[in-house]
């Protein structure tokens, strides 16, 4: 049997699947079907460079006995092919198929189909000639707009998704994904002088982004920045406050502290926060946030990779660590419950504890209020890239960056890197302004590269380590 369509017709060749693990041993078994329709494009310059459509079915299947696991991933899902995958998974521990064996499972729950309404997704998401137009657009508005440009790029990815989820839990879902992202980004040079920089915009559920998309503003932030990042002079390095701008600015609690707080480092044994819950880890300004909830949200999903319907987990409020994020091996592991965590990049990867949209929330503050409380420090406008280690130590460069000198924004500097430690650097961030604001981007990990939101609003950070010049 060739399964060709996602629907509750298949309810019976899983219970059967999910019969089969157990009757082995199996402590639980999980089955996640999935379909994609991916495509990516690039325009440089005022040509369209690259076209990469993409398509996939497959299955994983993971099988739990004990706080052991073994997971086989097999693109034939075929009745056949799926009993093989699975029983490859269930020799992985040991187990045996024991037809005779009596066995506890009452079966799959009435079928949870988020994907009635959004059928359509796929059919209404733009075409490759209008995607191709717009980008095109992005380009030329860029040689419209800035000045000293080298290399003009505009890039757009879409990924649809249809997933279904069943589990010996009883668990068994239906869901539709719809993932958008377009940005533009440019190289300008004058001499000697150097400046990159790019901003990206992404969007799940919205069939009509690409055409809200403001070309023009976007166009117009890059090359204002980039202009003003040409002959910027060079930081010297040191200890001093930096206010961090909203938006992409939270990229650096998600990677170097949000990644700390998800049950795979606490199974690792690297995570410093481990045994830190109910404690202070934070300034008591800082509040932490993250879900899957928020509309059109990057990071947002009606139920995560194992079934789980999202809900907000607050992870630190007023400074202290309330909770991790966990998914179902976290929690078999660890013994902290699920927080509709469990994310993976496709049917390849086993689901692990991810971010979803993380968030430091606003505080009390405007935005000129921490700059004014300023001497002297850095003001970080723009994040750049940047590197993590396993328990939290992070540098990240600034890619777009001004001195503040008695309170006021001076001089643009560049090649500014943001160097420090998770457990150092939260208890430091006294202030949060009122201005919270999200960016779409993506996130590698454990099971795979996924899309998350970050975001915060300004925030201020009363000593953190510059390097530079």
């Amino acid at each position: 049997m060739e399964i060709t369509e996602f629907n509750k017709n298949l309810k019976t060749l899983l219970e059967g699947l999910i019969y089969r693990g157990r009757s082995a041993g199996a402590d639980l078994i999980e089955i996640f079907l999935e379909n994609t329709d991916h495509l990516s494009v690039i325009a440089e310059q005022d040509n369209i460079t690259n076209v990469s459509p993409s398509f996939s079915k497959g299955a994983g299947i993971r099988v739990f006995l004990g706080q052991r696991d073994g997971f086989v991933s097999t693109n034939d899902i075929s009745e056949e092919g799926l009993r093989h995958a699975l029983d490859q998974a269930l020799a992985m521990l040991g187990l045996i198929i024991n037809p005779l064996a009596k066995t506890k499972f009452n079966g799959l729950n009435p079928l949870n189909d988020f994907a009635t309404s959004k059928l359509d997704w796929l059919g209404n998401s733009p075409r490759l000639d209008k995607v191709t137009s717009r980008l095109i657009e992005g380009t030329s508005q860029l040689k419209k707009t800035g000045n000293h440009i080298q290399v003009r790029k505009a890039s757009y990815s879409r990924s649809w998704q249809e997933v279904l989820i069943a589990a010996s839990d009883g668990t068994f879902g239906h869901d539709i994904r719809l993932h958008q992202s377009m940005g533009l980004s440019i190289l300008a040079a004058d001499g000697l002088h150097r400046s990159s920089i790019g901003r990206r915009y992404g969007s799940s559920g919205k069939t009509d982004h690409l055409n809200s998309w403001d070309i023009e503003k976007c166009s117009h932030d890059v090359c204002e920045s980039s202009g003003k990042m040409l002959y910027a002079d060079y930081i010297e390095a040191g200890q001093m406050p930096t206010v961090l701008a909203n938006r992409f600015g939270g990229v650096i609690f998600h990677e170097a502290c949000g990644h700390l707080l998800e049950t795979t480092q606490i199974e690792r044994g690297t995570s410093p926060f481990a045994d830190k819950l109910d404690k202070y880890i934070a300034h008591p300004a800082v509040t932490a946030i993250d879900e899957g909830k928020s509309d059109g949200a990057f990071g947002s999903l009606t139920m995560d990779d194992e079934g789980m319907e999202p809900h907000e987990t607050i992870l630190i409020k007023d400074g202290i660590l309330k909770s991790f994020l966990s998914d179902r091996a976290g929690e078999l592991r660890t013994g902290h419950p699920r927080t509709g965590s469990g994310r993976r990049q496709s049917h390849t990867f086993a689901a692990a504890s991810r971010m979803r949209n993380t968030y430091i929330a606003p505080g009390k503050f405007t935005p000129e209020e921490l700059i004014n409380s300023t001497e002297y420090g850095l003001y970080a406008k723009s994040m750049g890239g940047g590197s993590v280690g396993p328990t939290g130590q992070f540098n990240f460069s600034v890619e777009e960056g001004y001195l503040i000198k008695d309170g006021k924004l001076t001089k643009p500097v560049k090649g500014a890197t943001l160097i420090g430690e998770a457990s150092d650097v939260l208890p430091r961030i006294s202030m949060c302004a009122n201005d919270l604001d999200l960016a779409a981007g993506y996130c590698g990990s454990i099971s795979g590269s996924i899309n998350v939101t970050v975001g915060q609003p300004h925030i201020k950070v009363d000593s953190i380590t510059i390097g530079g010049r």
